[in-house]
């Protein structure tokens, strides 16, 4: 396990360094530069020698192999440079959004695999039944109505039914619980109801293919009991196209959550990556790009490890 462990986390190395080259040199070939936007938005009269002043305070004067140099030297130091837009450091750009995101990524997470599991091992256990129509329909829902769209719902909702919506600012889980969790888990339902839609419509294929398996029946044939062919033989190996949605869609609401904030008004990832990107802020994208690839990843480690942990036979190949 150790040295499966160990390979994975080699394989990282070499997708964050191609990752870091592609997003540096993608930025550059793309139109847009972030000092004509800052200094003439809105039609302002700024001359030539103003703008060029200010590419060569940015160092954007300086020849591409340098800051190419620069700017994977700053990866290695954990330093991603300054923003072009706002001048303050991408980190601190990007820390004050992150633990939003994270947190609505986690709520919405467990929210969807709270309801997932038992929806889709309904589903499978009681096939072409009424109940599994009924699942059926609820998880067809969840992957037919946009998160924003059912996020105005709840809005609209919570106003005309309360007279109530929830909090604007952030409030962090360790400063009030209560209103951290009034302003987040609105979100995180809305998300978290397209997400368990997804999880448990694998969970259900996937359990069904599994229930056919010639080791069921012998298990079955055996004399096993029902509840320890499903939970032991079927459940387990049944779980592991799952578990890769699971990790997908989580690394997906890191970043990918934009329209979402907007319906209510959070300042997450998704809303600063838009504004770098309108912004032409090569710095901050950069920064983005690769905090949403390092998610990913993640994500792919801990789930290729929890494939070693429910199938030993993955840590051997």
């Amino acid at each position: 396990m150790l040295r499966y462990t160990a390979n994975r986390l080699l394989l990282m190395v070499p997708t964050l360094i191609g990752v870091a080259v592609l997003v540096f040199f993608m930025l550059r070939i793309i139109p847009g530069d972030v000092v004509e936007v800052k200094l003439r938005a809105d039609g302002g009269n700024v001359s030539q020698q103003t703008i060029e002043v200010e590419r060569k305070r940015l160092g954007l004067d300086r020849p591409m192999a340098v800051q190419f140099a620069d700017w994977m030297v700053g990866l290695a130091t954990l330093d991603l440079g300054t923003s072009m837009w706002t001048t303050r450091p991408v980190r601190e750009e990007i820390a004050i959004r992150l633990e939003l995101s994270i947190e609505v990524a986690i709520m919405a997470t467990f929210f969807a695999v709270l309801i997932a599991v038992p929806l889709g091992m309904t589903a499978a256990l009681m096939r072409d039944t009424w109940i599994d129509y009924v699942v059926r329909l609820v998880t067809i829902g969840g992957l037919a109505v946009p998160s924003f769209w059912l996020g105005m719902m709840i809005m609209i909702g919570l106003l005309t039914f309360f007279n109530w919506l929830p909090p604007i600012t952030f409030t962090p889980i360790y400063v009030d619980l209560k209103e951290n969790l009034t302003q987040l888990v609105w979100p995180a339902m809305a998300v978290g109801y397209r997400y368990s839609a997804v999880v448990a419509r694998m969970i259900r294929s996937s359990l069904l293919e599994v229930l056919g398996e010639d080791y069921i029946r012998t298990a079955r044939a055996k004399g096993v009991y029902e509840k320890l062919v499903i939970g032991r033989h079927a459940l387990r190996n049944a779980l592991l196209p799952a578990i890769t949605v699971i990790g997908l869609e989580f690394a997906f609401l890191i970043g990918g959550l934009v329209v979402t904030e907007q319906v209510f008004n959070l300042n997450g990832l998704g809303k600063l990556f838009v504004q770098s990107v309108s912004r032409s802020d090569f710095t901050l994208v950069q920064g983005l790009v690769m905090l949403i690839a390092l998610f990913y990843v993640s994500v792919n480690l801990v789930v290729d490890l929890l494939y070693a942990v429910f199938d030993p036979r993955v840590r051997y190949r």
